[in-house]
């Protein structure tokens, strides 16, 4: 088929916006420092408009290159473009996480979607569902810190990620919270295991997505895309997901 072809085909359907806005003032990793702005040039004083912005490479809605946990793995820049443009599944469990905050997908969860489905490529981007993207305007709701300051946010399984990577080799997955793991699951471990397991397998990650509820579980792809900044363990995306 002819790309003149394809692209207009894909201009009929659905695109939907998979990234949030950035400013100062969004949720962030606690170790970080907010985004700072600055103008360096206005149009009516210099004839054109430029600014600069300081910020983490983790923030906002960001992508985790593999060297961002694991050593001798690969840079954003090393990532193969077609790795960019994948098909999107995605793990429904709004309802569970509305129900237990401190949720996480189980192996069980992805055998029974793949009962459903069917079995899950080679080259898939999995996404886990969890509504958490709704609390983004409240930095209260999004931490979700209880009496003591723990926090009780959702989070993927080490048994679900160990079948994704190692029966199935999926290329990446993607969730709405800060991290790979669950709140629960860093107490108990006192590390982000999951996160680091996922990034030691030469995967990437998506991390802060939104609007993953209004998506269909398949027939969905997704392309990320970041400026190619040399030796970046990770950085803001725009991720967009084109629907059937």
């Amino acid at each position: 088929m002819e790309l003149t072809t394809i692209f207009q085909e894909l201009k009929k359907h659905r695109w939907v916006n998979l990234s949030h806005g950035i400013h100062e003032n969004i949720p962030h990793f606690s170790a970080f420092k907010p985004l700072k702005e600055k103008t360096l040039f206005t149009l009516e004083q210099d004839g054109f408009f430029a600014k600069e912005y300081t910020l983490a490479t983790q923030y906002g809605t960001h992508i985790d290159a593999p060297i961002h946990f694991a050593k001798q793995k690969r840079y954003l820049q090393e990532l193969d473009l077609k790795e960019l443009l994948l098909p999107l599944y995605v793990i429904h469990k709004e309802k569970e996480v509305q129900a237990n905050p401190d949720y996480e997908v189980s192996l069980q969860d992805i055998l029974d979607f793949e009962a459903t489905h069917g079995t899950l490529p080679e080259d898939a981007f999995v996404a886990f569902s969890s509504g958490w993207s709704k609390r983004w305007d409240s930095k209260e709701n999004f931490y979700n810190l209880d009496a003591d300051d723990n926090a009780h946010t959702p989070g993927w399984s080490l048994e679900a990620l160990n079948y994704l990577c190692e029966t199935r080799n999926i290329t990446a997955i993607g969730h709405e919270t800060l991290d790979t793991d669950s709140s629960k699951q860093f107490r108990k471990n006192n590390a982000l295991l999951a996160e680091l397991y996922i990034l030691s397998q030469d995967k990437y990650q998506v991390e802060v997505l939104k609007n993953l509820d209004i998506l269909p579980a398949t027939g969905a792809y997704i392309s990320i895309s970041f400026p190619n900044i040399l030796d970046a363990p990770g950085f803001p995306v725009r991720a967009i997901a084109y629907l059937p």
